[in-house]
Parts: structure tokens; sequence; C-alpha cells
């Protein structure tokens, strides 16, 4: 049975990525480079299509990082990725930033439980719990954005948390990731203490919202490039643009 091909595209960060997988081969590409998303991303897309040696049109679905992050940021990813899937009418899949960072504790840590926080500016976190099922990420609840003292607490168990799925006493150790650990370090720690793991993630990578997409893709959850929806998380609002529309 032929592997689904997927691309994923982000820029909600000051990170921007650019990842395609087959479920042979993983390629990537990205950097830090917070003014620079709308210059690199497409060229990163045939760089990545290149090496792989795949057309746009041999693609299953392109995956896109949905935020929450920089409004600007999650805009481009977003324009950029319903152009490509809209000229060869290729499904998408939004992925929260939040899970992605979630998913890449993960990958590089072993982490079954994480919290994540990004730096949203005047004085707020966009913050989410997540917690690892059959090796993927689950969100536990709804991502929020508030200050950073005022985040919830831990969730005590898995029923505690509308919507959960994920079974929280599995959980051995929360890490926390994302750059609101950086910029309000102490609001967090006197919130949490010696609750959390401390790691080096601080962005999103494309790499992660692969397997969380292929998943989704296997479940039918993907939309068709003009009902795609960004996730802002503050003052939500709908945003849909495709080529010729304003």
């Amino acid at each position: 049975m032929k592997s689904s091909r997927l691309l994923a595209i982000d820029s909600a960060t000051e990170y921007c990525s650019v990842a395609y997988t087959d479920g042979q081969q993983l390629i990537t590409r990205g950097q830090e480079a917070p003014r620079k998303h709308a210059d690199l991303l497409l060229p990163y897309v045939q760089e990545v299509l290149a090496e792989a040696q795949v057309s746009l049109a041999e693609l299953d679905a392109i995956v896109v990082g949905r935020g929450p992050g920089s409004f600007t940021g999650v805009r481009i990813a977003a324009g950029i990725a319903q152009g490509l899937a809209f000229s060869q009418n290729i499904p998408l899949i939004g992925v929260s930033s939040l899970e992605a960072m979630a998913q890449q504790a993960l990958r590089l840590h072993g982490a079954n439980a994480v919290v994540a926080a990004i730096d949203a500016r005047m004085g707020e976190v966009y913050f989410g719990t997540c917690i690892a099922e059959h090796g993927l990420m689950v969100m536990q609840g709804k991502e929020i954005v508030c200050a950073p003292e005022h985040v919830p607490e831990l969730p005590a168990s898995a029923s505690s948390v509308q919507g959960s799925t994920a079974n929280t006493s599995k959980v051995q150790k929360w890490f926390a990731v994302g750059t609101g650990f950086v910029t309000y370090a102490e609001a967090l720690k006197q919130k949490f203490g010696a609750e959390l793991q401390s790691t080096e993630i601080l962005f999103p990578h494309a790499e992660d919202m692969l397997p969380i997409g292929m998943q989704r893709l296997v479940n039918g959850k993907m939309v068709a490039a003009e009902d795609f929806d960004v996730h802002y998380v503050r003052n939500e609002v709908t945003w849909q643009k495709l080529p010729g529309r304003s």
C-alpha cells in the first residue's frame, strides 16, 4: 500500500519551516528568521519537493500551522498553503503550534506530558497542555490566551478536562516548551514550581506537524483550501484568503 505524501508548512512563530514525508523519507528546511517568512517559505517548498522528487500535484495533503502565534506569521503560512492547495485541489490539515511543540518534546525527549506556552505579547501567553496517546500529542481542553500568572493548573485527571480522551494516569513528568517559559520564566516558575522539566524547545517545527497531520488524514480530518481557518485564539476571526479573493 502506497504511503501518503504530506508537505507541512509553518511560520506561526519566529521560526519558519517546511517538511515533507512519504513514510520512507523525511526532508526538512527551516530557520529562525522572523522578518523573512514570506521570502523563505516558497523556496523551501520548492527545495523540499525537488529533493523528494515529487511534484505538488502528487501530494495527498498539505499540513499547515494554524496558530496560535504571530498574526502575520500565521497568515503567511496559511496564505501560501491555501494557494498551493487550491492550485492542485489538495486538502489542507491544520495543526496547532502548541501541539507541534509538544510533539517535538515527544520526539526529542520522550515526553508524554507537555505544558506549552508561547509569548503572546501584551503580558500574555498562548497556553495549552498535551498528553501523548499512541505516539501522538493530544490537546487537553482548549488553547487559551491569558496572563502567565493566570494559566490553569495542570490536569489532575483526564476526566477533569472537557473533551479529553487522554489518560493522565500515565503522566510521569510534565515538560515545558515555548517562548513563554523564557519571557515569563519567573511567573510560570511561581505557578508550577518544580513540577516541570525544562527543555530547549522554543518554537514549533513543520517536521513535528507531519505525524499529527498523517493521523488526521487517515481519520478524514482535512478540509478544502477555501474552508481552512487559522486559529489566533486572541480576538478570534475567520480568515480565508485565496488567489483572486480580497
